[in-house]
């Protein structure tokens, strides 16, 4: 499993050109990336789960084409999954970054862990995410770690089932994340409201004279 880490800053290079455009960003970096208030967003990590080569026979030999399974995140709770095709490798991680990128969406966590257990079915993978105590670390597989640790979870224990294919495993790990749901999201929805634990009244001194 390969990582890429890209930061805030774009990566900018000097390049010297004709016509003195002077400081411009090399052809084929990814732009950077924005939240929705327009503030740059937290490091992005690319995390490449799985590659695959297909063989087509044509006159003259064999035509090659690769699929890049590719898992984005933040670490602050934004994820997404993209599956790039090109006739070299490098394209077709680049195609999956970009789609990944556009297709993050936001799951709910609780601090370092999970808000509840759950248990995710996609095709023939199923996928069992359960919350831990903090400094646990994430006990998993690498295409479920893929997707949790890009997602920012730090302490779970995870169980993966039945078919060991790449994708769906990660879609069957992303459809759980999404599952998710807070106290709280789940009282609002109910109209209720969380009540906060009251503090234990204080015992009353009795003084004792002799």
């Amino acid at each position: 499993m390969a990582e890429i880490t890209k930061t805030e800053g774009g990566g900018e290079h000097q390049h010297r050109g004709f016509g003195g455009r002077g400081r411009r960003k090399p052809p084929g970096e990814a732009p950077q990336e924005f939240n929705a208030d327009g503030t740059p967003s937290p490091e992005v990590v690319e995390k490449v789960v799985f590659i695959n080569r297909s063989a087509k026979v044509v006159k003259g030999g064999r035509r090659f084409n690769f699929s890049a399974l590719v898992v984005v995140g933040d670490k602050r709770g934004r994820v997404g999954l993209g599956l790039g095709k090109a006739g070299e490798v490098a394209d077709a991680i680049r195609k999956g970054g970009d789609l990944a990128r556009s297709a993050m969406v936001s799951v709910s966590l609780k601090d370092t862990t999970i808000p509840h257990e759950v248990f995710s079915r996609y095709g023939g993978a199923k996928v069992l995410l359960r919350p831990a105590s903090p400094g646990t670390g994430v006990i998993a597989g690498p295409k479920v770690r893929a997707v949790l640790e890009s997602a920012g979870v730090k302490d779970v224990l995870s169980k993966s089932m039945g078919s060991q294919n790449a994708a769906n495993v990660v879609k069957a790990t992303l459809k759980a994340l999404l599952s998710l749901r807070l106290r709280e999201e789940i009282y609002r929805s109910r109209g209720m409201t969380v009540k906060k634990p009251e503090a234990p009244a204080a015992a009353p001194v009795v003084s004792v004279t002799a």
